[in-house]
């Protein structure tokens, strides 16, 4: 049995976290936590939860939690997830962290984006990148794993076969991408609001989204070469799900049914890319831990798409996956429904 916390654990994330947890009979969620000083019952922040976890969300320190737990999962926001994994690694826990705090590998590229200067410093560069379609040999062994972000997975999981086939230029690279509201957290925003968002679409975070570096960094890795790419997220009016359009340009002729192929080899054996022959949808990966994936021309210009649920696919469920290989399941685990 593997004892599990969850550090954050009144987020929409934290939610589909312990749902798919609850599947795995090998797994005892023993702690959750939360900054609210009055210790409200998980059902109270979650009704659907009743009756299935009797916990209380409790303010506990990460040496508290170190006594109960011998697994993390760690869904602090950015900036907190720093100051307390060093203890809980010292304390013999391992974790899988869903902030950003250890997903760049240069402090000062981190403190450019995330305007503040990173306290464990020396854990960027190190830490295993928790995305298993690309990193699963280096998973299992790991004490600390960063897991992507959501528009990062989704960009990722889509160019990365054809960089690391070197099919397209790196740089120039276009992404447009649409999330649901959910993607914003569950704190209230002005620009969240139900009479702000609903019959409406907007871009935001426009040169400036974090994700940036991200992408950037990661497929510059799988690619060989640095990577530069303009990504525009927009809000849309749905409660979860993710879609990318991607605009790379080719560096030499291939049809459809040939880079259809490229994605099908690449993503032989991993069982949450669907290669489809379709254009993706987001209510097909609803609820999913599924990312659907597939291609078009426009005249020369290939298209790519790529859709996935941003709450799952993009943060528990990959989560869950890091999870899995880190502790001897199969990486399919409680992903399946």
């Amino acid at each position: 049995m593997t004892k599990v916390a969850i550090m954050g654990a009144t987020g929409y994330a934290a939610l589909e976290l312990i749902k798919i947890l609850l599947r795995n009979p090998d797994v005892e969620i023993v702690a959750l936590t939360s900054r609210q000083t009055d210790a409200p019952h998980i059902s109270e922040i979650h009704p659907c939860l009743a009756g299935r976890l009797d916990l209380r969300c409790e303010a506990l320190s990460a040496a508290e939690i170190a006594e109960r737990a011998d697994f993390v999962f760690c869904a602090l926001p950015h900036v907190a997830s720093m100051e307390v994994i060093p203890e809980l690694l010292a304390d013999g826990c391992r974790v899988v962290d869903l902030s950003a705090d250890y997903r760049l590998n240069d402090p000062a590229v981190y403190e450019k984006w995330y305007h503040h200067v990173h306290t464990d410093p020396t854990r960027l560069g190190s830490t295993v990148y928790g995305l298993p379609e690309l990193w699963a040999d280096k998973i299992p062994s790991a004490n600390l794993i960063a897991n992507p972000g959501c528009y990062t997975s989704t960009a990722i999981l889509g160019l990365a076969p054809l960089l690391a086939a070197g099919l397209i230029d790196p740089t120039g690279i276009i992404i447009d991408a649409k999330s649901g509201v959910s993607g914003a957290g569950r704190n209230p925003k002005l620009g969240t609001l139900f009479s702000e968002c609903n019959e409406s679409i907007t871009a935001y975070g426009v040169g400036t989204h974090r994700h940036t570096p991200e992408i950037e960094e990661v497929l510059s890795t799988v690619g060989g070469k640095e990577v530069k790419i303009v990504f525009t997220p927009h809000l849309t009016p749905m409660n979860r799900g993710i879609l990318a359009t991607m605009y790379p340009r080719l560096l030499q002729v291939a049809s459809r049914d040939e880079i259809l192929q490229v994605y099908r080899q690449f993503y032989q054996g991993k069982p949450f890319v669907r290669v489809i022959d379709r254009i993706p949808a987001t209510k097909d990966v609803s609820n999913t831990n599924y990312c659907d994936i597939s291609v078009q021309f426009s005249g020369d210009q290939l298209i790519v798409f790529s859709a996935l649920d941003n709450l799952i696919k993009g943060a528990a469920g990959v989560a869950v996956q890091n999870f899995n290989l880190m502790s001897s399941y199969a990486e399919t685990t409680g992903l399946i429904v």
